[in-house]
This record gives C-alpha cells, structure tokens and sequence, in this order.
C-alpha cells in the first residue's frame, strides 16, 4: 500500500471513529478486528453512553457482513479458564452511563465472514436498543490496534519509590 493510500485510510478512519450522536445515545472509538488474516469471525469494540435521560439495554446489533452477528462477553469458569458466551438478553445500558465493549469483554461478534476485514475498511453496524431503537454506525477495521490502545490502566500502574 503506498503512503497516499495510507494517509487516505488513516483519515477516514479518523474521520469514523469520531463520536456518533442519535437519538441520546453517544457511540465513541468504536473500531473493528479480526485475530487472523484468514479468520471467519471477527469482532467490533466501542464505547456507548447513554445520554437519553432513561434506563435502556442494548438488545442486538446487526450488519451485512457476516452470516450471523451476536452480542458476547467474557466469563470465566470454575477452573479460571475465560470463555466467550453469546449474551442473548444483551447489555444492561443505565441512565448517564455507558457499556465498555472491549477486548477481553462485551463486544459485537461477526460470525461466518462473507470476505475477509482488512485494514481501513468500514464495517456498517446497526445497535439495537430496547428504547432508543436502532442507531446504524460505521466502525472502522483496524488490524494493527493493541488491546489497551489509548486507554490507562491504573490497576497495572505501578509506583516508583525514590
């Protein structure tokens, strides 16, 4: 890929990832992954505030991409393995507050890939939520994005005695 092409890719997927606003609810640095180059599912990670004055619970998300989309999360089971589970019910969204959809966590899960997710391009996304209704996002792929990537983690800090 050459460095126009690059530069044009990295704009747009700033461009993207900048906050989407419907109907009180704010959708924030959502990007979008696959583990491996040849991988038939994948997976998008976004934050979600709920600004709507009211309790909701994200309920289903939807997108052309993959034979099935599914909500998920992580838990981890009685001999400390973590395991990925499809969450049916979805994800509680309080009044003035928000979901973590975050590797290791809650995400969105495509399953059965109708083409492969590369690097700079845009995944359309649709979040369901019980009262806000349906808020279509454009979710950026992002392949080279570490797992903390622009996020502080106190709880690893540690500090220097002089």
């Amino acid at each position: 890929m050459s460095f126009k092409t690059r530069l044009l890719a990295a704009a747009a997927a700033f461009a993207l990832a900048t906050p989407v606003l419907a109907d009180g609810i704010r959708v924030e640095d959502s990007y979008a992954r696959v583990s491996a180059m040849m991988s038939t599912s994948g997976a998008a990670f976004m934050m979600i505030h709920n600004e709507t004055g009211q309790d909701d619970q994200l309920i289903d998300a939807k997108s052309d991409i993959s034979e099935r989309v599914e909500l998920h999360t992580h838990e981890e089971d009685a001999n400390g393995v973590m395991k990925m589970i499809h969450v049916e019910e979805g994800f509680p969204l309080p009044k003035d507050g928000m979901i973590a959809m975050q590797r290791g966590g809650h995400h969105v899960m495509f399953l059965g890939l109708k083409q492969p997710l590369e690097q700079g391009d845009i995944v359309p996304v649709t979040l369901v939520f019980e009262k806000a209704g349906e808020v279509t996002i454009e979710v950026p792929v992002d392949l080279n994005r570490k797992p903390m990537h622009g996020k502080m983690n106190h709880g690893q800090m540690q500090q220097q005695s002089n």
